[in-house]
């Protein structure tokens, strides 16, 4: 015997979650329905995916019930098609005496305000199954009593805004009526909201006539973004630009188009329209509501930024006097179309796109427009990309965005199948945010988390068995690729403009090309197109692997200082490694390594060349990258020099080491994992492990061919003493030997450590500078310990005492070098301090030393070193210190500035915030001095006076693209404040 299925479960089946409810409510609805009208059938339709459908089985029909059960059973099979059977029931039975059609179930199961409308105003359920053919406009004008034929209407109904609310709200139900059961497509369904929307405006401009009674003048309402585009939702602000016809009348018209937003945006029993947003005319909010044509024209032919002409792209005259909109849409072409001459457009380009990403960042991925992947990420990528190419191809200049990418596909600027998958995107990621927004009427964008509110808009996509989890995974599926496809989008066409590809296939072509390179900051584009085509020409598995990674690598390029370098470093990379297996396979699996490495070579020459030589080194990059422990290095050296015989090739071994440890230093340094004073002490750390490799190195080569061998110690002066070695640092040192050592032996030695360490390699050398010893470059290369002593007791001048203040051990024989140290502290750290007469000596020595060591014709105020407020200004006021209270204050006695003021302010010997000042300026300084060398590859000391090669520093720095002026403010208003701390600890009493 067939089991009797429950109402309950029957209810349940068909997607009604309050059964005992809707149980209820069936039967008060059909015991009080006339059984002569059964609801109507069902009609089996054959919709595309992703259409919004109702939800019923397109078999059922309803028949003419002879019992409450059979037509129960016939408002269920109907209600079940709705997305929300709950909802559209309960709206269905405030509604009487409605016959339950497909249209109306549809649109109570979607949207609660459209029924809360319904029961208000009943005879709106007429326009459901019989959609006005009456023009929007001339309905909404009459409506508000209103002459449609009348070249300024003015309305002179007795409640005009409750009229046209009522007006409007009836379109969008017959509008959402076919919209909800698949009869329209969404460009038809965003063309007839837009129509609606300019129609509103046209009736609210004869509201704001009849309030002010401004009848005369000539006013055109001019819409942007959805509305000009005839792309608009259900509820969105409506963005207008206002025109007025003659610079007399502009107060007159202000008047009106203020009263004409006050008619969309006042709430009245029937509620509000939505907010008209003149935010993005010229000046924005705080430019006039309106002005002339002329004085428009002016202000974007000379004061525009690129975004604004972006605005612009979708700039259609939507109401008001239609001469005179016309005409501005005729201006709005012509500019458009020629902003890509413009200066700074590609600085623009590029704010404008990181201006989305910051917006994307910021959102979150529950938001429809703005998430990752969102409707934003889909427009802006075909605006810009229409703004680039548009001047020279009149065929990309539409409005709409999916008849724009249509357009950019038939013209090979987006590859086919890529414009395909964000047509799908968009028009699935529209049609969720329309029932979003039917459903209570309101701007949304945020995708639900309530499971009902999922189940919904499942179901009126069609989404079955689960329509909850099935709508979360097919956003996200549309979500991913449309990002996927916004961050190539760029790009991979770049690829198909140097392959050779089907004759069939459309293709960028070389001149766009370029103009597309040079709109994303690439400065020499015909380069870089022949370093995409060496790198993808081919069919070699390297070259399949490189067209898959370089859509994403040149995006990445573009954003960093310079694009056109990071391309041709990584060419030449590639072209040491592109045979070897793991290089390839390591930047396509390893998204954050082929970024990070991006990123470097767009940012450092110095880093690239190192990379060059040493191109294994891109394993690096896989982890944060630290500099290693003192220790670690000092281990790995001893067991290079212990493979080798041949002092050259242990040397060279240690010096391969060094070279792989800078560019780990300089990619720590660039990512922000050290701050400036790690990166002085990982250098200097560094280079003490390379004197005292070479140093054994040396002693060994000199052992052998003299008897016996000496005790040497290497001491470690300037920056490498006070462990702030920069990139370009050499090593000052002074070479002491042991009392009794041979002076011969151990002089060539120390020449074997200088010539060792500065042969010819594709290692960077690290020259000795032993120029602060005993007599400078008169004196003996090396002396003994007894011989500093007697120089330093007999004829050391301040400067001498001041050097010393920087000596640390740092090679060799450790015993030897503490007691040099020892000995220096005498002189140093002197018991009392030095002698004013000593301090004057100083000053002069600064003052001279300010005068005529700064390079001939550099600025005193942009020289890190040498200039006002720069490392010299700092360096003095801490050594100055130093020498006059160490010896009574233990705490002065350290090698490092920045350590020295720290002390100085606990010692009660400086202000704190004269210390902060200082040591701001010092970190500052010495961060540009090594940027310099980081971006160029060769050392400077001033901050450079070429626009371009400052920009770079800066973005290097952390500064954005148009912060090159405000690096150099920060750098003057740093510099000022340090000289004024210096002009009274130095130079004061």
């Amino acid at each position: 015997m067939p089991r009797i299925e429950s109402t309950a479960a029957r209810l349940a089946k068909l997607g009604f979650t309050d059964v005992a409810r809707a149980e209820r409510l069936l039967t008060e609805l059909t015991a009080t329905r006339p059984q002569a009208n059964p609801p109507d059938t069902v009609v089996p339709q054959t919709n595309p995916p992703d259409t919004v459908v109702p939800q019923g089985n397109p078999t059922d029909t309803a028949r003419s019930p002879e019992s409450p059960p059979d037509a129960a059973r016939a408002y269920e099979s109907l209600l079940a098609g709705a997305a929300d059977p709950d909802l559209a029931l309960t709206a269905l039975t405030r509604l009487r005496g409605a016959e339950p059609t497909p249209r109306l179930v549809s649109v109570l199961g979607v949207s609660a305000a459209l029924g809360d409308h319904l029961a208000r105003h009943p005879a709106d359920l007429a326009l459901l199954e019989r959609p006005p053919a009456t023009d929007p406009r001339a309905a909404l004008l009459e409506a508000v009593g209103a002459d449609p034929a009348h070249l300024r209407p003015v309305a002179s109904a007795p409640e005009p805004l409750n009229a046209l609310r009522v007006g409007y709200r009836g379109r969008l139900l017959a509008l959402a009526g076919r919209d909800l059961t698949g009869e329209l497509s969404l460009p038809e369904v965003t063309g007839a909201l837009s129509d609606l929307a300019a129609a509103a405006l046209e009736a609210a401009l004869a509201v704001a006539r009849a309030e002010t009674g401004e009848h005369g003048v000539r006013l055109a309402v001019i819409g942007l973004g959805k509305c000009g585009a005839r792309e608009l939702n259900y509820i969105s602000d409506v963005d207008v630009i206002f025109v007025s016809a003659a610079e007399d009348d502009t107060r007159a018209t202000t008047r009106l188009a203020q009263a004409l937003m006050r008619a969309c945006s006042t709430v009245t029993a029937e509620g509000a329209l939505w907010e008209v947003d003149a935010g993005l005319r010229p000046e924005g909010k705080a430019g006039p509501l309106v002005r002339t044509l002329a004085s428009h024209q002016a202000y974007y032919r000379r004061w525009a930024k690129t975004w604004e002409f972006q605005a612009l792209l979708k700039a259609r005259p939507v109401a008001g006097d239609a001469e005179l909109g016309a005409a501005y849409a005729e201006m709005a072409d012509e500019l458009v179309w020629t902003a890509a001459t413009r200066d700074n457009f590609v600085e623009d380009v590029q704010a404008m796109r990181r201006r989305v990403e910051q917006h994307v960042a910021k959102e979150g991925e529950r938001h429809l427009k703005l998430g990752p992947g969102g409707l934003r990420d889909i427009e802006f990528a075909v605006q810009l990309l229409q703004l680039v190419h548009g001047r020279l191809d009149p065929l990309l200049r539409r409005r709409s965005t999916l008849a724009a990418l249509a357009a950019l596909s038939r013209g090979g600027y987006v590859g086919r199948e890529d414009a395909r998958a964000l047509a799908e995107a968009y028009t699935f990621l529209r049609r969720v945010e329309h029932l979003l927004q039917l459903h209570r009427l309101r701007r949304t964008h945020l995708v639900p988390e309530a499971e009902a509110d999922l189940r919904r808009l499942g179901r009126a996509l069609g989404l079955q068995p689960d329509p909850a989890a099935a709508f979360l995974a097919r956003w996200r599926q549309h979500a991913s690729q449309a990002r996927r496809l916004h961050e190539k989008l760029f790009y991979r066409p770049l690829l198909q403009a140097v392959a050779r590809l089907p004759e069939s296939e459309d293709r960028l072509s070389p001149t766009a090309a370029v103009a597309r390179l040079r709109a994303l900051g690439y400065e020499d584009p015909e380069g870089a197109l022949r370093h995409i085509a060496a790198l993808t020409t081919g069919v070699s598995r390297r070259a399949a692997i490189q067209r898959t990674l370089l859509p994403v690598l040149l995006g990445w390029f573009a954003d960093t200082p310079d694009p056109d370098a990071g391309l041709l470093g990584f060419r030449q990379v590639s072209d040491k490694l592109g045979t070897t297996p793991w290089y390839l396979r390591l930047l396509r699996d390893e998204t954050a390594v082929a970024g990070r490495m991006a990123r470097l070579l767009g940012t450092s020459r110095y880093a690239t060349g190192l990379l060059l030589h040493a191109p294994e080194a891109v394993e690096l990059l896989g982890a944060d990258v630290a500099p290693r422990p003192a220790e670690a290095l000092l281990a790995e050296a001893q067991a290079a020099l212990a493979r080798h015989e041949e002092a050259e090739a242990a040397v060279a071994a240690v010096r391969s080491l060094r070279r792989r440890e800078l560019f780990r230093t300089a990619v720590a340094d660039l990512s922000g994992t050290i701050d400036i004073e790690g990166v002085g002490e990982s250098l200097s750390a560094l280079n003490d492990v390379t004197l005292h490799a070479a140093l054994q190195a040396a002693q060994a080569k000199v052992g052998l061919e003299r008897q016996p061998p000496v005790r040497l110690a290497v001491i470690a002066m300037g920056r490498l003493g006070g462990l702030e070695c920069s990139y370009a640092s050499d090593a000052d040192v002074m070479f002491v030997h042991g009392d009794g050592d041979a002076t011969e032996t151990a002089f060539a030695v120390a020449n074997e450590v200088r010539r060792l360490l500065a042969l010819p390699a594709p290692d960077p050398p690290l020259l000795i500078d032993p120029d602060l010893r005993p007599e400078g470059r008169q004196g003996p290369l090396v002396r003994s310990l007894a011989s500093y002593r007697a120089y330093y007791a007999r004829w050391s001048s301040p400067w001498e005492a001041q050097a010393l203040l920087r000596a640390r051990f740092a090679a060799g024989d450790r015993e030897l070098g503490e007691r040099f140290l020892a000995l220096a502290d005498e002189l140093r750290y002197p018991a009392g301090g030095i002698g004013e007469e000593a301090v004057r000596e100083i000053r002069r020595l600064k003052a001279r030393m300010e005068a005529e060591r700064l390079p001939r014709g550099a600025d005193p105020a942009l020289h890190t070193k040498l200039g006002r407020g720069g490392l010299s200004d700092v360096e003095w006021v801490a050594q100055l210190l130093q020498l006059r209270h160490a010896g009574d204050r233990p705490a002065l006695r350290t090698t490092r500035t920045v350590e020295a003021l720290r002390a100085a302010v606990a010692e009660g010997l400086l202000e704190a915030a004269d210390a902060d000042v200082l040591a701001e300026a010092w970190r500052f300084a010495s961060r540009i001095r090594d940027a310099i060398m980081l971006v160029k590859g060769r050392p400077g000391d001033l901050v450079p006076a070429d626009t371009r090669e400052r920009r770079r520093l800066a973005r290097t720095l952390g500064y954005p693209p148009d912060g090159s002026e405000d690096f150099l403010d920060d750098y003057r208003r740093i510099t000022r404040r340090a000289r004024q701390v210096t002009e009274r600890a130095f130079y004061g009493d």
